[in-house]
């Protein structure tokens, strides 16, 4: 029992020194005018989903795959919107017809009613000649010149002239109202060709929509549906890295965090490539704190803030070296707080050949 006693004691001793081995020769930088903190390289990562739920058709990349900025990578199954589309379409041609017979319709009526005006026209000059007879009549009358049996027919006439005229006129009030009804269905029917149509476009934006694209050049990184799985809408189908925004992230305590500025340079080495020294850029720094303690009152808990912190690599940097750019990668950033004080050698920029 004793035994076991003294060797765990032994353990955490190794422990304890180990750990203060650690924070003692943790790197800081070459020097006071430069930071130094491990961290990973990260891109920003994209999911490409489907934008309506549907059947998976076909894949036409894989986990792996670098990608082309438009590139296609998937398709959905459209047999269902190309069934619709066919419709739209056919209804599109229908509501087409609909408005030339309409049109046609309306000539047709306009025709009418110039006729209709034509017999007004003439009705009414046979009751005007009718109504000269029957007042010639009535006046021979009245002088004993003519016979009232005359003065009869002429008013019969006149009166049945008239009767003839009101009827006329009637005819051009119905062929008027003929033409507006005609005029309204020539706009019912292009309504109808404008619902028709943007029922057509609708269904080939859904098409469009069912082929996927890779919104920027990148790395396919996983698949995450396969050919013939049913996706709900806006499930993702593949998951890729957009290589031309790599960084690394890495945390700084304050006094370093404070004296970092936006755009400042900084170099990285990663522990796979320890020859290399990649030049970045400082493109963030957090203004919050991360494991802030809960007080914080004195100058000794003040130094256990740190700030996260972003080093960014140029894309046409990354752009040279696409296919070795890896992300997840550990390794080292520093970071050079003063402008005017040169990189050491070591850190010199030192890239790998294409």
């Amino acid at each position: 029992m004793k035994t076991g006693l003294f060797w765990g004691a032994v353990a955490a001793v190794i422990v304890a020194i180990g750990v203060w081995a650690w924070l003692r020769w943790q790197p800081d930088g070459p020097g006071p005018d430069f930071a130094a903190s491990n961290g990973r390289i990260e891109a920003v990562d994209i999911e490409l989903a489907t934008k309506y739920a549907g059947r998976i058709h076909d894949i036409a990349v894989d986990e792996g795959d670098f990608v082309a900025s438009g590139q296609v990578v998937a398709h959905m199954d459209t047999a269902t919107l190309d069934a619709q589309l066919a419709q739209a379409k056919a209804r599109v041609l229908q509501a087409r017809s609909a408005r030339t017979s309409a049109v046609s319709d309306v000539a047709l009526r306009r025709a009418e009613y110039a006729n209709a005006e034509a017999v007004v026209a003439q009705r009414k000059a046979e009751a005007d000649v009718a109504g000269k007879r029957f007042r010639r009549a009535r006046a021979l009358l009245a002088e004993r010149a003519g016979s009232q049996q005359e003065l009869d027919d002429s008013e019969s006439a006149y009166q049945q002239a008239r009767a003839t005229l009101a009827a006329a006129r009637a005819q051009v009030q119905a062929s008027r109202a003929a033409i507006e009804a005609a005029q309204a269905s020539v706009g019912q029917a292009e309504a109808s060709i404008q619902a028709a149509v943007a029922a057509t476009q609708e269904l080939k934006a859904e098409l469009a929509d069912s082929v996927l694209h890779a919104p920027r050049a990148g790395r396919i990184q996983y698949r995450v549906a396969q050919p013939g799985e049913v996706l709900a809408a806006g499930a993702s189908v593949l998951s890729m890295v957009d290589l031309s925004d790599v960084y690394m992230t890495f945390f700084l305590p304050t006094a370093k965090a404070g004296r970092v500025a936006l755009g400042a340079e900084a170099r990285i080495v990663l522990d796979a490539a320890p020859g290399y020294v990649i030049p970045a850029t400082i493109s963030y720094v957090a203004d919050v704190a991360q494991f802030t303690p809960k007080t914080v009152e004195t100058a000794e808990e003040r130094q256990k803030l740190t700030f996260r912190v972003k080093a960014r690599i140029a894309p046409a940097l990354l752009q040279q070296h696409l296919k070795q750019v890896k992300t997840g990668l550990p390794g080292m950033v520093y970071v050079r707080l003063n402008p005017a004080t040169p990189w050491p050698a070591d850190l010199q920029v030192k890239l790998p050949r294409g």
